[in-house]
């Protein structure tokens, strides 16, 4: 399989959709975007040909190529088209751009040679606006026919969430890896799977509790961007944001082993916690489109504004689950407390926490995370964490408020 052709699956799989506001068109009330700044622009740039659309808020997209002749489809939902794009390249002979299906408009690039999709993201602006930028190489005409005639995966739509009941804390799960990104490895262990089966456990023993919705940022073994991960948890309108991760650690960043909890900090000087934050930005990148700097720069304005309120509390939770894990007699790190520059950890108006259950590249980790008597303390240590947190969380914003 081709990696141009890889890449057009993967993508057309892929919607990033970017704050609560985001909904179908078809909703009642449901604001549109529409073209902004330059509009929509297809330029040469170095031998390559760019096509960037500016809008006025971040809508879900998808796109796929199709032949006889060869043509670039881009689709958007939600997006109000006022006037086709400027052609500025002499490799497309013609753009038309229209309602599509109810929700969606669609935009047909006529190409006049066989050009494959090598880049693409939407960018997200501090003041909500929004950019997608699509570059395209040549390639050749049996490449091309390869990539052709894929069907679209519809990804559902983003609506935003009733608030929970009364009471009710709704939580978000986050597996961590998946799909094309496996995560840590050891033999035939991927931290990706061992994730997602953790995660599962403790939805279910926090669901038996009555106190607790949960949502979880996938369901199976599929890449979720970092940005989606975030993304799926605002608009399920998350109270708190559980990471889950279980690393690997070489010989020349030394030995580590026990739970660790991470909290967010702009300013990462602990070697261990920089390298793993390192690698899990790293890990946000699907053929050579880095999406970790998107929240990177919502971030700056999100923990502005919600930082002061929201770091206390994503401390104080990380130090439950810590002692969560001590009181169920759980081995711990001997450092369990940490601070990291994870993107997933940026979300600042959301409580998070990033947990590194344990690592698999320590012998005794490896058989505790493969052993379900200690999954299932884990669930429990971290299921009476939240119900504690949760409890004096409560407590100390309704102090905050008189």
């Amino acid at each position: 399989m081709s990696r141009q052709y890889f890449w057009v699956q993967a993508l057309s799989a892929l919607v990033f959709m970017c704050f609560t506001h985001v909904a179908l068109a078809e909703t009642p009330g449901a604001a549109l975007a529409r073209l902004v700044g330059e509009g929509a622009v297809i330029s040469d740039t170095g031998g390559r040909v760019e096509m960037r659309v500016e809008m006025s808020q971040p809508v879900p997209w998808r796109v796929h190529t199709l032949d006889g002749p060869p043509r670039l489809i881009v689709d958007f939902a939600e997006l109000v088209w006022e006037s086709d794009p400027d052609i500025q390249s002499g490799s497309v002979l013609d753009v038309n751009s229209g309602a599509f299906r109810p929700g969606w408009s669609r935009t047909v690039v006529v190409l006049r040679e066989p050009l494959a999709v090598d880049a693409a993201e939407m960018q997200v602006m501090p003041d909500g606006t929004a950019v997608l930028a699509l570059q395209l190489l040549p390639t050749t005409a049996e490449a091309f026919r390869e990539q052709v005639g894929i069907d679209p995966v519809e990804i559902e739509p983003v609506i935003v969430a009733p608030p929970p009941a009364s009471g009710v804390l709704r939580v978000a799960l986050d597996p961590g890896h998946g799909g094309i990104d496996p995560g840590a490895e050891d033999g035939d262990l991927q931290e990706a799977d061992l994730m997602l089966a953790f995660a599962r456990e403790l939805k279910e023993a926090l669901l038996r509790t009555g106190r607790f919705e949960v949502v979880m940022t996938r369901e199976r073994d599929v890449f979720v961007p970092l940005s989606a991960r975030m993304t799926r948890a605002r608009s399920a309108g998350a109270d708190v944001f559980l990471s889950l991760h279980a690393d690997s650690l070489d010989e020349d960043n030394g030995v580590a082993s026990g739970m660790t909890v991470y909290t967010l900090a702009e300013n990462v000087t602990d070697a261990a916690a920089l390298r793993l934050a390192e690698r899990h930005a790293q890990n946000d990148i699907l053929a050579g489109v880095d999406l970790a700097g998107v929240e990177d720069e919502i971030s700056v304005v999100l923990m502005d504004l919600a930082r002061r309120e929201t770091s206390p509390r994503s401390e104080a939770l990380a130090e439950m689950i810590v002692a969560g894990f001590r009181s169920h007699e759980l081995a711990v790190n001997s450092n369990p407390h940490r601070s990291g520059g994870f993107t997933v950890l940026k979300a600042a108006e959301v409580p998070s926490v990033l947990i590194e259950l344990g690592f698999l590249s320590s012998e005794r980790d490896r058989a505790l995370l493969l052993s379900q008597e200690w999954s299932a303390r884990a669930s429990e240590a971290v299921r009476d964490a939240l119900l504690q947190w949760a409890d004096e969380d409560y407590l100390m914003r309704q102090g905050l408020r008189q």
